[in-house]
């Protein structure tokens, strides 16, 4: 690893490094293309970062940046850019997150002075491809990050398409919590010979996980979220709509639960003040849509909540693996209503969890404060 690098890591306290970046960084740094099966959570924006920073050895030239990294929401762009530009400011190097919702003119006028890596929404950077305003035949390496959320979200043409152009690509990078559907399409048509690197099975979380299913009344349904947020630091409740995700948020925030709320019909701004609120402590619940929610990567989140049961195991885990990450312990908690039990179940059977009937439990009821005195947890 060069000293710039080492310095860089040194210096923004990052020590031990996680099992993801011990198997991937050293195939990574060998030039090879690395297929790499990790979770949101696992330390994998390191695991290609490092690489990358590494490899790069030259400055890039105004609007041609020698790096790129595919994600595929605004807020995942940031927190990868605020992860990788302390270590890169260290090495003499640039990263931009380019996504949009954001100003159009700083992202061009950035990229014209010569960023060495680009991080962007496909969406976003293909209206700067198309402008001329950017140009990534230049770049030598390309990270597709959270391949399997870009697949879902009908990113796939456009990731096709960008990468086409990125014609001096010398390795590529892919990294997503499943390796087949349309993310086995794209290893096998855009990676040479790939290295895999799996540190899960596909249905694990990174920590240790407590699921717990919770029989409420509709009325109840706020201050049981409210109860739990007394005893969580960190508690992410999940809502279909971003009507429900308003609603809730004012309803604990009159119960004296400091909450907000964050969805699709809010400015880009807006959304990423309170996501670094959450992420810094300074706000005690977020409630937020799926498609909101999906670029949080932060990993000290205590408990998910999902305020319906989900429709699906795939938006389950997707939604549940905001916690219990890094390492550290979290809870997965569903509010079931009368009408629900069947869905649940078989969500629980889906699952491989011994179905179980919800505990039936009302906002004053102790066991709330402390989750563990629930005799029907499943521990995964």
């Amino acid at each position: 690893m060069p000293q710039r690098i080492d310095d860089g890591l040194a210096a923004c306290g990052f020590a031990q490094p996680f099992n993801i970046q011990t198997e991937a960084v050293p195939v990574a740094m060998s030039g090879r293309d690395v297929c790499g099966r990790a979770k949101t959570g696992s330390g994998k924006t390191l695991a290609f970062g490092v690489p990358m920073l590494a490899r790069i050895t030259d400055k890039a030239e105004p609007s041609r940046p020698l790096g790129l990294v595919l994600v595929p929401t605004r807020e995942l762009a940031v927190q990868v850019a605020e992860v990788l530009q302390p270590v890169a400011q260290h090495a003499g190097m640039n990263v931009l997150p380019v996504y949009g919702g954001a100003s159009r003119h700083h992202q061009v006028d950035e990229l014209a002075k010569g960023v060495e890596i680009v991080i962007a929404t496909p969406l976003r950077l293909i209206d700067l491809l198309k402008s001329g305003e950017c140009d990534v035949s230049e770049c030598q390496i390309v990270t597709l990050d959270e391949a399997d959320r870009m697949a879902d979200d009908g990113f796939t043409p456009q990731v096709e398409w960008i990468l086409r152009h990125c014609t001096g690509r010398n390795q590529t990078m892919l990294f997503s919590a499943t390796l087949d559907g349309d993310v086995g399409h794209l290893i096998r048509a855009y990676q040479r010979d790939p290295v895999t690197v799996a540190i899960d099975e596909a249905t694990d979380t990174v920590g240790e996980m407590h699921h717990l299913f919770l029989a409420v009344h509709h009325m109840d349904k706020d201050k049981v979220i409210g109860s739990i947020g007394k005893s969580i630091p960190k508690l992410l409740v999940f809502c279909q709509t971003k009507r429900n995700c308003d609603r809730v948020a004012r309803n604990l925030d009159d119960l004296g639960i400091d909450a907000e709320a964050m969805h699709g019909d809010m400015q880009q701004r807006s959304r990423e003040r309170t996501l670094r609120r959450f992420a810094e402590g300074k706000l005690k619940v977020l409630v937020a849509t799926d498609v909101a929610a999906r670029g949080i990567d932060i990993d000290d989140i205590g408990g998910v909540i999902h305020y319906e049961p989900a429709k699906d195991v795939k938006d389950y885990l997707h939604r549940s693996g905001r916690t219990a990450r890094a390492g550290r312990d979290g809870w997965a908690i569903t509010l079931v209503e009368y009408n629900q039990t069947t869905q649940v179940r078989i969500l629980q059977r889906a699952m491989r969890m011994e179905p179980s009937k919800p505990i039936e439990v009302f906002s004053n009821d102790v066991r709330l404060m402390n989750l563990t005195d629930f005799e029907t947890v499943v521990t995964t």
